[in-house]
């Protein structure tokens, strides 16, 4: 696939790292000659530089037979204009672009063929809030992902002494919780990644990562570490899109409060806001916290810009007797270097929107592709199409399913008469033409194997 990315910054390097793994033919444009020059000594890839909105900086990257572009820089109106240009001169299939103001998101009606010719819209601030929302609602998950529309989730966590799976084999799991249905998808010890098996012994400080339908999560996480109360009070440091899209989500469940450091979004917050308390000034500032009683809080969230000032603040708040401290961290080489100790969970706001724009990136019937364990793994939902004899995966059972190594099938999501039904995965369960089928990848090198399994042969057409 011959794909354009407008934007090398952070998004865009790392999606553009992604796709050139996979054998697409990848150009990044931007107005950053170093940032491109290290982008090319790195990677596989053409580069052009200038203003990506022009036709003429578009026509040198070769849009006019490109099958798709994606516009991730950090000004939406250059992202827009790019690919108003790529549609009214040049009829480019696909357009994505990632556009983070709101006033442009609620007006649905700008992004049609008529208006605004954007096949696919991505806010990042949308998709960071909606994740930790999710962290929030899980109390001791490190990672919640869903599929099929929420019905099932895909849920990454610490398993801790006290536990009951701790020390006993997986299979112990059916035993245990007879009435709930789960899959463990892969277990990390130290760093590396195990294949499950029915006789895998889960040791205390792994990291396990299992899929199950929504209302049985939480029997299945308070089998591997004692369950923590749900949250009830949260403090956001930051109160710029993320953490205002945040606090109207969460006021009306939760005890929010907000730390702002400018006057003027204080004032906006305040007026926007319906519950939540808004505070003027450092998230830093060691008496402001005191004074909001940081030992009672139940989770601190860093949500500025500045990856320096959050990691201070989580440690900071953590110190004093914050609960769980959650960090947003835009550059990649912190994440690991904080996450485990006085942070709980870093989140990567990358990480988050390449899983959505691989999502509409990846060949065949992909519904959700979610990036996880900072982008080494994968979790993919898929939908199987044609019969016996033009699907490699129709028809046939999960255990005799010729997946790639380190890919295990997590469970289906079926249509019948009746609606949906989750089916866990068993190895005796025979998969049909329309199942949506998530997923696990351990290495995601692997993800190209995933995509021509469920591609249908030509006899399907």
């Amino acid at each position: 696939m011959k794909i354009i990315i407008l934007g090398a910054g952070q998004v865009g390097g790392t999606l553009a790292e992604n796709l050139a793994n996979e054998d697409n033919d990848i150009t990044v444009i931007d107005q950053d000659n170093d940032r491109l020059r290290e982008l090319r000594d790195r990677l596989d890839i053409g580069v052009v530089h200038g203003n990506g909105a022009h036709p003429s900086t578009l026509a040198e990257a070769g849009i006019e037979d490109a099958d798709m572009l994606i516009t991730v820089t950090s000004n939406d109106e250059i992202n827009m204009i790019a690919c108003q240009v790529a549609y009214s001169l040049y009829r480019t299939p696909t357009k994505i672009a990632r556009v983070r103001a709101s006033a442009y998101l609620e007006k649905e009606q700008l992004f049609t063929t008529e208006a605004i010719p954007i096949d696919v819209l991505i806010s990042p601030e949308q998709l960071v809030s909606d994740y930790i929302a999710r962290l929030i609602n899980r109390p001791g998950a490190l990672q919640v992902v869903d599929f099929a529309d929420g019905v099932i989730q895909l849920v990454g966590m610490k398993a801790l002494h006290g536990g009951p799976l701790v020390g006993q084999e997986i299979s112990f799991l059916r035993e245990h919780i007879p009435n709930v249905d789960t899959r463990v998808a892969a277990v990390y010890r130290r760093g590396s990644a195990i294949m499950p098996e029915g006789n895998t012994i889960i040791e205390a400080e792994d990291e396990v990562f299992f899929i199950a339908a929504k209302e049985d999560i939480r029997a299945v996480m308070s089998e591997l570490r004692r369950l923590e109360k749900p949250y009830k009070r949260i403090l956001i440091a930051g109160g710029g899109n993320i953490g205002f899209r945040l606090a109207s989500y969460l006021e009306n469940k939760y005890n929010v409060k907000i730390i702002e450091f400018f006057h003027d979004r204080c004032t906006f917050l305040s007026e926007q806001l319906d519950k939540t308390i808004v505070l003027h000034g450092s998230a830093s500032d060691q008496e402001l916290l005191q004074e909001e009683n940081i030992e009672d809080i139940d989770v601190f969230l860093a949500l500025t810009n500045d990856d320096e000032a959050n990691i201070m603040s989580s440690m900071l708040a953590k110190r004093m007797g914050a609960g769980k401290v959650m960090t947003l961290i835009n550059n990649p080489a912190y994440v690991d270097l904080v996450q485990g100790g006085e942070i709980d969970i870093a989140i990567s706001p990358q990480q988050n929107t390449i899983g959505s724009l691989l999502t509409h990136v990846r060949r065949g019937d992909i519904v959700k592709v979610h990036s996880l364990r900072r982008g080494a793994a994968e979790a993919i939902e898929v939908i199987a199409h044609g019969d016996r004899r033009t699907s490699k995966v129709v028809g046939k059972t999960i255990e005799t399913v010729d997946l790639p190594p380190g890919a295990t099938i997590g469970a289906i999501l079926r249509e019948n008469e009746n609606g949906s039904e989750v089916l866990i995965a068993h190895d005796d369960i025979v998969i049909k033409t329309g199942d949506h089928v998530i997923v696990f990848l351990v290495n995601k090198k692997y993800t190209k194997d995933i995509e021509q399994l469920f591609q249908v042969g030509f006899a399907f057409f």
